[in-house]
């Protein structure tokens, strides 16, 4: 019965939306890395993105005016990792904040010697468990030409790791994932590629395990084939993850 609930309203928020066709049709039109989409899985994806906008609260900071156009591009790419999910996947937090540029929240980090160092340094996105998403509008304006990277993307996979806590690259395990076989995969990807730079895969991801898993998420959507050809295990483990297949 709940589940029959739920799902009713959910298509009562999805017939309710006021947004027209055209701006639909003009936000997938901006948006490349969504060409090799089915129209049933854009209108899939459509759907999970008028239930989003529902959900969460977009904020403007610093006097930026979050119209709807960014709104849709913002909620369409953020929707594309769960478009084989659904949107319970982006339960218990609320808000997407978005800067009109990068900004640089200040950092209290303590070194090697115990003392602690107050550092600023600019972020073009952050995830905060149970907290909002945070971007910046410079870098997410552009994110879905399929150049490999994208801040949309990278930020909502946070979002799925920290599910089962702190965001460390072990999202929630479907059941016909083992665990031990990610972890496996994961780990010995992560250590190759921290020591082994990959033509078009951003060093960042080498950071830590869970910019692993994000940065070869932008990848597995943007430029799948580059993914597939420098970790073909990594690029199994995400299409079984995501369920979808990008490449085929």
């Amino acid at each position: 019965m709940f589940k029959f609930l739920k799902k009713w309203r959910q298509q009562r928020i999805i017939s309710s939306s006021t947004i027209s066709p055209e701006n639909w049709e003009n936000a997938f039109g901006l948006l490349p890395l969504l060409d090799h989409l089915s129209a049933d899985e854009k209108n899939s994806l459509r759907d999970l993105a008028i239930l989003l906008l529902h959900e969460k609260s977009f904020l403007g900071a610093h006097d930026l005016v979050v119209s709807e156009e960014m709104m849709l591009l913002i909620a369409l790419q953020a929707c594309l990792p769960i478009l084989h999910l659904g949107i319970d996947w982006y339960s218990e937090w609320t808000t997407i904040i978005v800067y009109p540029a990068g900004f640089a929240p200040e950092r209290t980090v303590v070194d090697e010697f115990g003392l602690a160092h107050t550092t600023r340094s600019e972020l073009s996105g952050e995830a905060w468990q149970r907290g909002p998403v945070i971007l910046s509008w410079k870098h997410t304006e552009n994110a879905g030409i399929k150049d490999g990277h994208n801040v949309v993307i990278h930020e909502f996979v946070h979002k799925l790791d920290m599910l089962n806590g702190a965001a460390n690259g072990f999202p929630p395990m479907h059941k016909d994932i083992r665990a031990t076989s990610w972890s496996e995969i994961f780990t010995a990807a992560f250590a190759d590629f921290q020591r082994n730079p990959k033509p078009g895969l951003d060093r960042y991801g080498a950071t830590a395990p869970a910019e692993f898993l994000a940065v070869m998420s932008e990848v597995f959507f943007e430029k799948p084939d580059l993914l597939n050809n420098a970790y073909p295990e990594v690029y199994t483990a995400l299409s079984l993850f995501f369920r979808q297949d990008p490449i085929h």
